[in-house]
């Protein structure tokens, strides 16, 4: 069943190429079988706006659409960042404002699709104004860390931004290291800079988001299927590839859902059935973070309780009440 409440529709002499399309859920949800779908039938352009999914080493681990999927319609920034990279908030915001543009001169519908809600976030609202750290602000800060270690540097973290310190785990070596650079250079922690009002989005655009949103019991059972699926696609070569590079452990890729655990079973740490169990459940509470944030965070104009082509029909419809399929 659609939960739908159209906004207004837009005046004739109206832009179209106000129209741009999110389509967000947890992980394992289905979203991305829906905005193909919807891709094809609008003439659309996906964008991606998940967090791993930018990275190219991880395809599987990472559920990264297919070579086949990918010839159906254009499909951009899936895999455009090796490993060894970092994708920040502020550069990924860059490149799919580029992208939407793109999309729009094409005349084509720009479809974002993708959980990561700090993403959504900064697209539709903006960036919280938070000061650019000097380098030798950042570089001190992780001299320090690499010096005294998560355990030890935390505690120092924490007699500046005793918030910070807390949430963070001792090995979140990049955010402690940020949220220590950004307390010294500005004398504010990040949470008071992040809980400024935003710039407001970098598009004149007229979102329209559909949340899929299935009942808790099938998501969970889907993540399970996911990770069982990934284990029979060649998730353990992905990262034993991944690992013989010796890559930073603290980079956003060596981070993925997997990686840890499939290293483990690589390294003889622990055997595989052990290794996915951890990762089942690793996928579990992450798809639980994310209902949590969609909760407080996101205010949908459509709602469904399963994604997949299967729900096509139902939200094609509804976009087309108020939406400029073509942007030209």
């Amino acid at each position: 069943m659609t939960d739908f409440q159209a906004p207004e529709k837009p005046s004739r002499d109206e832009k179209p190429a106000t129209s741009v399309v999110i389509v967000t859920g947890p992980t394992a949800g289905g979203k991305s079988g829906l905005a193909l779908e919807l891709a094809e039938r609008l003439g659309g352009w996906i964008i991606n706006a998940d967090s791993m999914q930018v990275y190219r080493d991880l395809r599987v681990l990472t559920a990264r659409p297919d070579a086949a999927e990918e010839t159906r319609v254009p499909h951009r920034l899936f895999g455009v960042l090796g490993a060894e990279e970092r994708c920040s908030v502020g550069r990924w915001l860059d490149m799919a404002v580029a992208e939407i543009t793109t999309a729009r001169a094409a005349g084509r519908l720009p479809i974002l699709v993708g959980g990561t809600g700090m993403y959504l976030k900064a697209l539709t609202e903006g960036l919280a104004p938070v000061p650019e750290v000097p380098a030798t602000v950042t570089a001190e800060a992780t001299a320090l860390y690499d010096r005294l270690g998560g355990g030890a540097f935390a505690e120092v973290l924490a007699e500046h931004d005793p918030g910070a310190a807390d949430a963070l785990p001792p090995g979140d070596r990049q955010r402690l290291i940020r949220a220590y650079a950004v307390v010294q250079a500005t004398e504010r922690t990040l949470a008071d800079w992040q809980n400024d009002a935003p710039t407001g989005s970098a598009l004149d655009a007229r979102f329209t988001t559909v949340l899929v949103l299935p009942p808790r019991d099938a998501l969970y059972a889907a993540c399970d299927a996911r990770f069982t699926a990934m284990l029979d696609a060649g998730a353990m070569d992905e990262v034993r590839a991944l690992l013989a590079r010796e890559l930073d452990p603290s980079l956003p890729a060596m981070r993925a859902v997997g990686v840890r655990e499939l290293g483990a079973v690589i390294r003889g740490e622990m055997p595989l059935d052990q290794a996915a169990d951890k990762a089942r459940q690793a996928t579990r509470n992450y798809a639980k973070r994310q209902l949590t944030w969609f909760r407080h965070q996101l205010t949908p104009d459509v709602t469904v309780a399963q994604g997949g082509a299967g729900a096509a029909d139902e939200v094609s419809t509804a976009l087309k009440k108020y939406i400029t399929v073509r942007n030209v």
